[in-house]
């Protein structure tokens, strides 16, 4: 595989061998189909609202599939997307072993079954439970190396989750004056039991 002379040097379109995409992390990409500027876009697009909150949206979709509108042209794209990591406490190698007993003890649960179907009498009970137990303290073990071979660089388990701050129902072009009927329908319905 050649290198490039120069770091300025890479790989750009319109170069000789510019119809073949570089191979990247994934692989080397497939080529498309098309004139080369980009992927595929579908139909145009109409926003007919934008909601502060995913069921608000969902309502909004909910209600058109209702009124037998074709939803399967419709999408609910979240915007302004944020990524949020809840911490839900402090990890200790004790913690660690404690958790990874409990899930080695589960892995060593399906171990003793699949055993236990293939033992023939009263021992397949025995069976079950020395896997539970081997399955847990294997899994302590593991846990509690695996938490201390990361020197403290992470001494607390979190959750994460990503959250959009607005919601916004689109829908193709086509059907947008459609949809936009419904949906002031929606609203004139919903609004005097709001009062």
């Amino acid at each position: 595989m050649s290198t490039p002379s120069s770091g300025t040097s890479g790989w750009r379109p319109g170069m000789p061998g510019g119809d073949t995409l570089p191979s990247g992390p994934a692989g080397r990409p497939a080529a498309h189909a098309g004139d080369g500027h980009g992927p595929e876009m579908g139909p145009p697009t109409v926003t007919i609202g934008s909601y502060p909150d995913y069921p608000s949206a969902q309502r909004v979709v909910d209600y058109l599939a209702d009124n037998r509108f074709p939803v399967e042209h419709t999408a609910i794209v979240g915007t302004n997307l944020t990524l949020v990591e809840t911490v839900l406490g402090r990890m200790t190698t004790g913690r660690a072993a404690l958790l990874g007993a409990g899930t080695g003890a589960w892995f060593g649960i399906f171990v003793g079954l699949l055993f236990g179907i293939f033992t023939a009498g009263d021992n397949w009970i025995a069976i079950i439970l020395v896997a539970l137990v081997v399955g847990a303290i294997w899994g302590a073990v593991f846990g509690a190396v695996t938490h201390a071979m990361t020197g403290g660089q992470r001494d607390f388990t979190s959750a994460s989750s990503l959250r959009a701050g607005q919601y916004a129902v689109i829908v193709d072009a086509q059907f947008a004056e459609q949809a936009r009927q419904l949906v002031g329908r929606m609203h004139l319905t919903a609004s005097p039991q709001t009062r």
